[in-house]
């Protein structure tokens, strides 16, 4: 019977590794990076092994290529799973996710052994290279928006839509008159559509000055809806989006 190890080598050389290059990542087996011109963006597999079970998450790490070349560490690129003190920023996976806390995935024999293999590679996706590319033009001074919430009070507004199982909101963030939602919302989840607009009506109820419209956004950056000032009028800011 084929073991556990054996199965994990054989997903990480067949599947994990071509479909996370497939996404955009170069690198091969435990180490993989994106293609950035300032910075070392990284990603970073981390196995915990016993005799019988092997699992394993991944660490992101950016690192801008001037200060790696000026700290003279040894090796070519930074390692992402080790802490060099000159880090941009750096990340276990889970705490990007909805979770907020440590995933680890475990491949184990049978005839589903690959979905732990599928399901790493969705959170990469979703969750850990928005992240990287985020933090990276964030790094060289370009558009990002001004955080909106405390992380204290981005919680509290987060437990509630726990209690309505929707997914929680990673950013808020101020962009040209706009509060920015991010979350992992799709465009067909009519429940989070009309529990979103309910959490937009409550901030524009504050009549910040700041922003005029609450915009919700997925993870990769693509506009789900629109909540203008005409909510409760019935004069617009009904959330629908235009077709791009």
């Amino acid at each position: 019977m084929t073991t556990a190890h054996e199965l994990y080598e054989r997903g990480l050389r067949d599947h994990l590794a071509p479909a996370l290059r497939l996404l955009g990542l170069t690198g091969r087996l435990r180490t993989f990076s994106l293609p950035d011109e300032t910075h070392w963006a990284l990603l970073g597999l981390v196995e915990q092994r016993t005799e019988d079970r092997l699992r394993y998450t991944f660490d992101l790490s950016l690192v801008g290529r001037a200060d790696w070349a000026g700290a003279a560490f040894p090796g070519p690129r930074p390692d992402p799973r080790a802490v060099y003190g000159i880090e941009v920023w750096r990340a276990r996976i889970g705490e990007l996710m909805p979770v907020g806390e440590d995933v680890w995935w475990e491949v184990l024999p049978g005839p589903r052994w690959r979905v732990a293999l599928d399901d790493s590679v969705a959170a990469v996706r979703h969750y850990g290279l928005p992240e990287l590319r985020r933090r990276a033009e964030r790094d060289r001074g370009g558009e990002v928006g001004e955080t909106y919430l405390s992380p204290a009070e981005l919680e509290q507004v987060n437990a509630t839509l726990l209690t309505v199982a929707v997914a929680r909101i990673q950013r808020a963030e101020l962009v040209d008159k706009a509060l920015v939602l991010t979350g992992a919302w799709t465009r067909a989840d009519a429940a989070a559509r009309t529990v979103l607009r309910g959490v937009a009506r409550g901030f524009l109820s504050a009549e910040d000055e700041r922003f005029r419209t609450v915009r919700c956004q997925d993870t990769l950056g693509r506009p789900l809806w629109d909540f203008g000032p005409g909510l409760d009028r019935g004069t617009g800011g009904d959330g629908r989006h235009p077709e791009r």
